[in-house]
Order: C-alpha cells, then structure tokens, then sequence
C-alpha cells in the first residue's frame, strides 16, 4: 500500500520536508520513494505541492498520512475535515487518601471517633481536663500539719 508522507530533511535544528509516495512498509529515513511530490519548511512556512501527481497517487490508492491530510485540506486538495494528529490527553485518577490524610482533612467541629475507644475526639479530650480538675480540688483542701 503506498502512503504520501513527509520525509525529513535538512541540517541539525533546521528542519525540511520532502513530500513522498512510498511504500508504507519503508522507513521515513531509508531515502528510498517511489516519487516526490512536495516539499514544506516548517520556519518559513513554505510549502509547494505538485497538485496534479498529488491527485493521481491518490486516485491510485496512496493514502496521505494525517499530516499530510491536514495540509492538503488547507490547500484545497481535499474536501473533508481536519484529522487531530495531537495525542490524546490522558487524566491521572486521584489519588486513594489514606485514614491519616482524611482526619487532617476533617473540618473543626465534627466529631470523628479515635480508632483506639469508641469516644469521639471531643470526649477523649475532656477526660483528661475532668481528672486535672479533681486532682486541684483535691489539692486546695486543708490538710492537718504534724510538726510545729
């Protein structure tokens, strides 16, 4: 099956393109193609199709490539929609929030119970300040001193 593709050409970081009738199975590097029907600079943006060879390869059964199907619809060659050639964006999942990260995310003032009893944070938290209290009052009684 014969493709109509671009072939890469040009110095280091100067890129160029030959338009080619090649068979699909060939490598875009390999050089070998059966005709060369364009040519397009992507810095300057230059672009020169020979329409009429573009119009028999195609009526022979070369497919163009999705690019090279872009192009030819911006020139007018092709009467039908533009192909995305950009890959498709993919969404990361959320990540799984663990039992540590969901009580730092808890707002104020819910009452989430502690894994080690069954009393909620506000309970196990007055507990302790009950038994602080007992312990003063205890304290501040009069106790008898043996000695003087």
């Amino acid at each position: 099956m014969l493709k109509i593709r671009m072939q890469r050409s040009g110095r280091i970081n100067q890129p160029s393109f030959r338009i080619v009738v090649t068979e699909h199975t060939s490598s875009p590097k390999a050089g070998k193609y059966v005709e060369r029907v364009g040519f397009y600079n992507p810095q300057s943006k230059e672009r020169t199709l020979v329409e009429d060879r573009i119009k028999y390869w195609m009526s022979v059964g070369a497919k163009p490539s999705s690019t090279i199907h872009n192009m030819l619809v911006s020139a007018g060659l092709l009467k039908a929609k533009k192909v995305n050639v950009l890959p498709r964006k993919t969404v990361k999942p959320a990540p799984t929030e663990t039992s540590e990260v969901a009580k730092a995310q808890t707002p104020e003032g819910v009452e989430v119970p502690t894994e080690a009893s069954g009393k909620t944070e506000a309970e196990a938290s007055e507990a302790p300040a009950e038994a602080a209290e007992q312990a003063v009052e205890v304290s501040t009684e009069e106790t008898p001193v043996e000695g003087k």
